[in-house]
């Protein structure tokens, strides 16, 4: 109880900073399109991490965040990518609808997806609720195995 109230008041000395961060994706030399994105502010402690905004890759595997959190020290901002690149399942869209078909000559179904995580530098963190600098991951071909990679089956999909 007492961490928490320590948190709180933390929280409430806080100030607004923000980050952007824009990519491409890929997937075997081809766009990796619908990958789910997510911007956080990487908290430690009790603290859970601050969802600060998400969304998914255009057709052309490209994709766009900025957001903002309130935190009392300078915030630690990341991308979690969520992928099923090279893993068996290969997700599509028909009709509005995800679709998942299995790949041919992959004899192994993996469960939930692939998460990576790109730390954005903090010298890409701004006061404030707008970001003045945009982070730019570039292109990250999604097929490799990255450290520190794990599985997450509890986000959701938009």
């Amino acid at each position: 109880l007492a961490a928490a109230v320590v948190v709180q008041q933390a929280a409430s000395v806080g100030f607004d900073q923000s980050s952007a961060v824009v990519g491409t994706l890929m997937c075997d030399g081809r766009p990796a399109s619908h990958v789910t994105i997510k911007l956080y502010d990487d908290d430690t402690g009790p603290d859970l991490d601050d969802l600060m905004d998400e969304g998914e890759t255009d057709s052309q595997g490209r994709f766009s965040l900025s957001g903002w959190t309130d935190e009392a020290l300078t915030i630690d901002p990341k991308v979690n990518i969520y992928h099923d690149c090279n893993d068996g399942l290969w997700v599509t869209r028909m009709h509005s609808q995800l679709v998942v078909v299995r790949m041919m000559n992959c004899p192994v179904l993996q469960p939930c997806q692939r998460r990576i995580t790109v730390h954005i530098p903090s010298s890409y963190v701004s006061s404030g609720k707008n970001p003045t600098k945009t982070y730019n991951a570039g292109t990250i071909e999604l097929a490799g195995k990255f450290e520190g990679e794990e599985r997450d089956c509890i986000h959701k999909r938009r």
